[in-house]
């Protein structure tokens, strides 16, 4: 064993959040970690890596283990270079070169200083830290950050940047346990594939990863599932949690169906105990149909009160496999998820181009790409591929002002772009627009589609919320700018449908989104008539559709 967590209790003010929650990791092993948004994946991180001590439970470490964490925030560090951020954080890597470094100058005989450098020395070497800043260099440059971006300050780095920082430090680090969070956000499809050849390639470490990637999940050996705040584990990789949960979740149905047959029961037992009490003509004392309404009673609140509805989520392809009685106490007791309902387009697929791309090179000095070509039919799927960098949101925000008819920094530098008057175009963006993040969420909401010359009334705006997840009471006055990713992402997907959209344009919509939410909207998507530009790097929702695609080479 490496590590055993067992936390009794963790809240935050009234909200539990974990109750009685036990996980171990084991040496030499691959864990991915999941759970829908706001179950605390990340708050177990911190209290795994020792940050968060607020917590009634134990944590045990194997003695003399090392533990390595992606770091969410960089503030103070932001005038430290990015390689020596990476060096400083490897282990025993600062100490050992600050003895080498200084020790020289001040050991003159002394024995006790010349046999620490000589530890030092031999301890630096054995760790491959003689080495380890080209490698540091080499790995950057895999995730697009020259040597003159990893010698700049870290405060000129973008979110994705210094994401891919911190994957190269954990790569560095050989340490005995390895917690990363959501890796493979903002990554290309080549900085995806670097990381899924490491972790494969990874020996003698254990690695747990919170991701909801599903090609980052199949390379993992096994699943931890964050859910009704405790845990459940799953052996072997996504494939295999897919099996394991419809048929552990279809178990927890029969067995809540039973509970609550059980409790029905009670109540009528005790209710025919209440109707026949009064006809009793002995002494009250002795009336045996109030000892046992008593009794039944008792017996009912304390079954009442360790019964709780399970979150219940089966994979669609799963369901279909379900015997029909069963798949029909599913969908009655299943987990409330995200609703987009039925998004509606006014034109209907067909064999007529609405966006027309010719001989295109854009870009702004120079150009990002040259001699682009294709045309997006009517109903439509394109994907649009390349790496970071490559000109994909120049693309997009260059066909958007073209539909506006409205002027952008990227220059044209040959071919032209057509889109057809008049379309309605839905966007899903990684960033919210600064103008929305101050505000609070039913603002922000009615702030959308009034910029987009949209009508929305209270209730609708209430029933919106409720759609998505949030809490209409709660979560109506929260900033956007303090809710988790998963809720941005939420938000963004109202914004992209508000206007019933001919067109839909989304910038990697899984990012953030939790398994049940990411087949929500596969499924949506897939019934949707009007046309898609997207562009992902999920293997999954790439294989869910039939499309085009078109691949930007840079210059």
């Amino acid at each position: 064993m490496l590590l055993s967590a067992k936390i009794n209790d963790k809240h935050f003010g009234a909200h539990i959040l974990y109750d009685n929650l036990h996980i171990t990791l084991n040496k030499n092993e691959k864990v991915g970690l999941i759970g829908r948004n706001g179950t605390g994946k990340s708050t177990l991180f911190n209290i795994l890596c020792g940050q968060d001590t607020d917590f009634d439970g134990d944590l045990q470490l194997a003695r003399g283990s090392i533990v390595v964490s992606t770091r969410q925030e960089h503030t103070g560090l932001e005038n430290q270079s990015c390689l020596e951020y990476i060096l400083d954080e490897l282990p025993n890597y600062k100490r050992l070169k600050h003895i080498i470094d200084t020790y020289p100058t001040i050991m003159t005989n002394s024995k006790t200083k010349i046999n620490i450098y000589s530890e030092a020395v031999d301890h630096f070497s054995s760790l491959g830290y003689y080495r380890v800043e080209g490698s540091v260099l080499q790995q950057l440059n895999n995730y697009q950050i020259s040597e003159d971006m990893a010698r700049a300050p870290i405060g000129q780095l973008s979110g994705g940047q210094k994401r891919f920082m911190e994957l190269v430090k954990i790569a560095h680090s050989k340490a005995d346990l390895t917690l990363i969070d959501e890796p493979t956000n903002h990554m290309d499809y080549l900085a995806k594939d670097s990381f899924i050849r490491w972790l494969k390639e990874l020996r003698g470490q254990t690695a747990l990863i919170i991701t909801h990637d599903r090609d980052v999940l199949n390379e993992v050996s096994r699943i931890i599932e964050i859910k009704d705040k405790t845990s459940d584990e799953f052996k072997g990789n996504y494939s295999a949690y897919l099996k394991q949960n419809s048929s552990t979740t279809v178990r927890a149905i029969r067995d809540y169906e039973v509970a609550q047959a059980t409790l029905n029961n009670l109540k009528k037992q005790i209710e025919y105990a209440r109707v026949k009490a009064p006809g009793y003509r002995g002494k009250s004392a002795n009336n045996p149909w109030v000892v046992m309404r008593k009794r039944l009673q008792k017996e009912y609140d304390h079954l009442d009160t360790i019964i709780s509805r399970p979150s219940f989520w089966i994979d669609r392809e799963s369901i279909e496999t379900l015997e029909k009685r069963t798949a029909q106490s599913y969908q009655k007791y299943k987990a409330k998820n995200i609703r987009l309902g039925k998004i509606d387009s006014k034109i209907p697929s067909g064999t007529l181009p609405i966006v027309e791309i010719h001989d295109l090179s854009l870009g702004y000095k120079k150009p990002l790409f040259n001699n682009l070509s294709f045309e997006l039919k009517e109903g439509g799927r394109l994907r649009i591929h390349g790496r970071n960098g490559a000109g994909k949101t120049t693309l997009v925000n260059s066909i958007l002002a073209t539909n506006n008819q409205i002027e952008t920094n990227a220059k044209c530098f040959n071919g032209k772009i057509e889109v057809r008057p008049k379309l309605n175009i839905g966007i899903y963006e990684q960033e919210i627009a600064t103008d929305y993040l101050e505000l609070p969420l039913k603002l922000a909401i009615e702030r959308l589609h009034f910029d987009k010359g949209l009508s929305i009334s209270t209730q609708r705006i209430m029933q919106l919320m409720s759609d998505y997840l949030f809490d209409p009471n709660i979560d109506d006055k929260t900033l956007l700018t303090r809710l988790s990713g998963g809720q941005k992402a939420r938000f963004q997907l109202i914004s992209m449908l508000s206007n019933n959209p001919d067109l839909l344009i989304l910038d990697e919509p899984t990012n953030h989104l939790d398994l049940p939410s990411i087949e929500e909207l596969e499924t949506a998507l897939t019934a949707y008539k009007g046309a898609v530009i997207f562009v992902s790097h999920d293997g999954y929702f790439v294989d869910k559709f039939e499309h085009q695609t078109i691949i930007l080479n840079e210059v």
